[in-house]
């Protein structure tokens, strides 16, 4: 009876596994097969135009792309030292602190994208504006730098709460001794904390990567949503994600197949991003090893 259930069990675990599989491969298929038309009609070509014109059907998806990056990359500029200086912060507060803090940091996760968005609107831009206006006189709030902002604070919490469980993981033996021998706080932290968790301080930097990636309604209200090629970054733009929200609903053929070509894109992006993250953690494990 038990080797029956251990059978079933396993059968049962393989199915579940496969599943995930499945739903990768059909999310490609569907997308490849809805996008034929773009692929058909601009080639490769598709991926190296910045025109995006319905009326001459004439679409291309790279400043979507280089948009999508920079506010990505924005993001965790940002969201990355702050992530890990308010990690650190929590570890060696006081109990009672540390625990108030990390469920303050914990609620930014459950806040819906667009109330970011919204806020982002009607509080960030105008602040962005009145600072950089006599700077940049053609500068309306919107752009990429505040796209990046709003998403460097939706990603905060994500990567602060892995980065806060590793470093409690850190063996407190490590931190005494290092303490003993005359290192600071931060050559501790440094030397000592973060390589130890190096792997996890990295997969938590991916996980907030991927949510950069694919948000849509926050940065829809703040990016400005013109379709250019990027100019600075206080220039207006757009991101896949933020494109296909703001299209979808009244595109027909040809336009309709571009997004699902942008789709795509954005889809190659994440997995790609997940594949060589995954290898990365792998070799960093074998060399730690």
């Amino acid at each position: 009876m038990k080797q029956k259930s251990d059978v079933i069990f396993y059968w049962l675990t393989l199915m579940s596994a496969s599943l995930i599989g499945l739903l990768m491969v059909g999310f490609f298929v569907q997308m490849l097969f809805s996008s034929h038309a773009a692929w058909a009609k601009f080639g490769l070509g598709f991926l190296t135009s910045s025109e995006w014109d319905p009326v001459k059907e004439d679409f291309g998806a790279l400043s979507c792309i280089l948009g999508t990056l920079i506010t990505t990359l924005i993001a965790l500029a940002i969201a990355v030292p702050l992530a890990f200086v308010s990690a650190l912060f929590i570890v060696d507060a006081p109990p009672f602190l540390g625990r108030i803090l990390s469920q303050a940091i914990d609620l930014l996760a459950a806040i819906p994208s667009v109330i970011y968005g919204m806020w982002g609107l009607f509080v960030l831009c105008p602040i962005m504006q009145s600072l950089f206006q006599p700077i940049f006189p053609d500068y309306n709030g919107f752009g990429y730098l505040t796209a990046g902002l709003i998403l460097s604070l939706m990603i905060l919490p994500y990567i602060c709460a892995v980065m806060r469980d590793v470093f409690r993981m850190t063996p407190p033996m490590l931190r005494e001794s290092a303490f003993g021998l005359g290192c600071t706080r931060w050559e501790t932290a440094r030397d000592i904390v973060l390589r130890y968790g190096l792997r996890g301080v990295l997969g938590g930097i991916f996980v907030g990567l991927g949510r950069a990636l694919g948000e849509t309604m926050a940065v829809l209200f703040v990016i400005g949503n013109v379709m250019k090629a990027p100019e600075s970054l206080m220039s207006s733009g757009a991101t896949i994600a933020a494109t296909l929200a703001n299209n979808f609903a009244e595109a027909e053929g040809v336009q309709k197949s571009a997004l699902f070509a942008l789709g795509l894109i954005l889809l190659a992006m994440s997995f790609g991003i997940q594949i060589v993250a995954q290898y990365y953690l792998s070799r960093t494990g074998e060399r730690r090893s």
